[in-house]
């Protein structure tokens, strides 16, 4: 008995810590189109850029974000770290450096693309120090105008 209190406890605790980011970009998309979906692409730079750490605090830790994102999102993070000690295995940073020959040609940190659930890029954004509802307010908008924007969001 206790040993099945404890493993539901731990079970708890993980879903509590967040939403899940995907292995790999293709698995996201995958997923995505399974269960239509919208995949959110990350481009970050989680050790070296403060915008980056910022969204990631501000946004995709909000409890508000994690439960829109359980039920409208998958999500991958294309990272782009510069200290030795957290480098990523080189298929993970290959991946990561095509994702942004496709979709971060200009090499904004943040850069989020929205994707719908057949693959298709319906927006993109950078970090601004908006309220997480008008993040996820601009994300369901993407879907909405089935529109690509090169620039941040027009508030």
């Amino acid at each position: 008995m206790k040993k099945q209190l404890s493993l539901l406890l731990l079970l708890c605790c993980a879903l509590l810590q967040g939403q899940q980011w995907e292995s790999s970009f293709e698995h996201a998309q995958t997923k995505a189109a399974a269960e239509n979906k919208k995949v959110l692409l990350v481009f970050s730079g989680s050790d070296w850029c403060i915008p980056c750490i910022r969204l990631e605090e501000k946004v995709w830790k909000s409890q508000e974000f994690i439960n829109y994102a359980a039920s409208s999102l998958y999500l991958y993070r294309a990272d782009f770290p510069k200290r030795k000690k957290n480098q990523l295995p080189a298929d993970k940073k290959a991946e990561n450096e095509t994702l942004a020959a496709l979709y971060n040609k200009k090499g904004y940190f943040p850069w989020v693309v929205v994707f719908s659930a057949n693959g298709k890029t319906i927006g993109a954004f950078a970090y601004e120090d908006k309220a997480v509802s008008a993040y996820l307010k601009a994300i369901e908008s993407f879907e909405l105008k089935r529109v690509f924007s090169i620039s941040c969001f027009s508030w």
